[in-house]
């Protein structure tokens, strides 16, 4: 069997056997359903489908709690396996240095995928069952909302794995790592609120904030979720800059596509290039 598939399953065994993919959906499922119900409430009375409201509160929800996970997940797959002696071990075998990246990778991709469509699939199910039976239409932003989420949580797995690749203890990567969740879930769209409304427009012009929102994932998966549809754009209050970011799906999908591929790409390169 190729080494690759043996070690996604080896790391897909281990999130089972350690109770990663059952904690995460238990956690995203619950999340999801105090949200959903919470946000749903006046949804009878404007005859919104609740899964349109849901799409909101999650979208939020999801830019801090699926980013977490994933460098919960990813910070110590390199150098924690340096520090325990298993990567000698492991290297010792028959198998590639970037084999071993792909697989551990894509097995911890899997853990979140399998757990993100659980715990939300769950969720939307019975929000829907709930109030009134299922609206296959209303499952078209709720399922594009479970696709950018596991897009964000490889872009930050990638970024995991560039950051376990770069550090030399364990303790370092899990500081780095919280240091970079903060600052790309928290403190960039701060600053650059801070700056726009110290700038009026002066400066920073649609093309260029276009930009700017492109050099952070969450601000990629936060237009694709809540300017890709009209309705969504509406209760979320962002209509004015769905129309102003003027960035189409397909830009969007690829900014978070290379989100993932080159932190990837740099941690495999600084993986080959690291003595054990």
């Amino acid at each position: 069997m190729n080494p690759t598939l043996i070690l996604i399953r080896k790391e897909i065994r281990d999130g089972l056997r350690n109770r990663w993919v059952l904690a995460i959906t238990a956690l995203l499922a619950m999340l999801a359903l105090s949200l959903g119900f919470l946000g749903s409430a006046p949804t009878g009375t404007v005859k919104v489908d609740p899964l349109t409201v849901t799409v909101v509160s999650l979208s939020s929800l999801s830019i801090f709690l699926i980013p977490l996970i994933a460098m919960l997940l990813s910070y110590d797959a390199i150098v924690g396996e340096i520090d325990r002696g298993t990567m000698a071990l492991l290297l010792s075998y028959p198998i590639a240095r970037r084999q071993v990246m792909a697989g551990k990778f894509l097995g911890h991709l899997a853990i979140l995928a399998l757990a993100t469509v659980a715990g939300y699939g769950i969720a939307g199910l019975a929000l829907q069952l709930v109030h009134g039976g299922l609206d296959l239409e209303a499952w078209t932003p709720f399922a594009l909302l479970i696709a950018a989420s596991i897009l964000l949580g490889a872009s930050f797995l990638s970024l995991g794995y560039l950051i376990s690749a770069l550090v030399q203890e364990r303790a370092t990567a899990a500081g780095v790592a919280i240091g970079v969740w903060l600052f790309l879930v928290v403190i960039y769209d701060m600053v650059l609120l801070g700056v726009l409304v110290a700038d009026q427009g002066r400066i920073i012009t649609a093309p260029l904030l276009n930009g700017i929102l492109l050099f952070n994932p969450t601000d990629v998966y936060r237009l694709l979720n809540l300017t890709g549809h009209e309705n969504i754009a509406m209760f979320a209050g962002m209509a004015g800059l769905s129309d102003q970011a003027s960035l189409s799906t397909g830009v969007l999908l690829l900014a978070q596509i290379l989100w993932i591929a080159v932190p990837l790409g740099l941690a495999a390169l600084v993986f080959n290039r690291r003595s054990l």
